[in-house]
């Protein structure tokens, strides 16, 4: 059948490139609905509560901070090893239109478990509406999708088995979601180590999709992981939550003149 050849674009050749960086994860996924009714009663209280990707950006950070594995990467470089990093960088899948086509293009947060909430939300907020050329993370991003395929292959063969420079290029976990378009669960693909996907809450629950490498840690310590991040959810980020309603209806006193 005779069609239509045509050449990849930027967009699609950096999806592309992510694939072929993700071929030799041993990947393994843990899915469970939480239980997040406290979360989601902090949540309506508020006007206009933080989006659900900076929730669990956040949650998930905190729940590394006690657990030095889920901020360890798997490298090759020199040999074959761990590295751990001190804190956690978060890489957020964030869908864009660049060049008239639609792609997904990832956003860094460093050390979110640090954050205010509604900090982590203005940065995931102003990558989706900002101009691509406005958010550093798209411009390397894009920068190095239009080198020579070459020059591609070693930039992203350093970035992934360099321990100190992975979490610069693709952070310690990643998070992204397709519940703004409807149910349905997301096994996505990413260089690792760990990949969360959510789905749509209802009546107080979410389903949650936890991808790690296998190579670095085991089933059980990522239902230990689950658990906790219930907890956090309905403990820390609810409190902030709580915390962050108290202090919008505070009332103002008027100064003296």
């Amino acid at each position: 059948m005779r069609g239509t050849a045509r050449k990849i674009s930027v967009p699609r050749c950096f999806i592309a490139d992510l694939m072929h960086a993700s071929l030799d994860i041993p990947f393994v996924s843990l899915t469970r609905l939480l239980n997040v009714q406290d979360l989601v009663k902090a949540r309506a209280a508020l006007a206009r509560p933080p989006g659900w990707a900076a929730t669990f950006v956040k949650a998930f950070a905190l729940v590394a901070k006690d657990e030095p594995v889920l901020r360890t990467l798997y490298v090759k470089w020199p040999s074959p090893g761990f590295y751990e990093l001190p804190r956690s960088v978060a890489s957020v899948a964030i869908a864009r239109v660049v060049e008239g086509e639609s792609c997904v293009l990832p956003q860094k947060i460093s050390t979110p478990e640090a954050k205010p909430l509604a900090e982590i939300d203005a940065l995931i907020q102003h990558a989706k509406q900002a101009p691509v050329e406005e958010v550093a993370a798209f411009r390397k991003a894009l920068r190095a999708t239009r080198l020579p395929l070459p020059l591609r292959r070693l930039i992203w063969w350093i970035g992934l088995n360099h321990g100190r420079q992975r979490a610069n290029y693709f952070g310690s976990f990643s998070v992204t979601s397709v519940a703004a378009i409807g149910p349905g669960e997301l096994h996505a693909l990413t260089p690792g180590p760990f990949v969360l996907s959510y789905g749509m809450e209802a009546d107080g629950t979410i389903s949650v999709v936890l991808r790690w490498d296998h190579r670095v840690t085991d089933a059980a310590l990522i239902a230990r992981t689950l658990c906790r991040l219930e907890q956090v959810l309905n403990t820390e980020i609810a409190a902030e939550l709580r915390a962050d309603r108290e202090q919008a209806e505070r009332p103002v006193r008027a100064i003296a003149t």
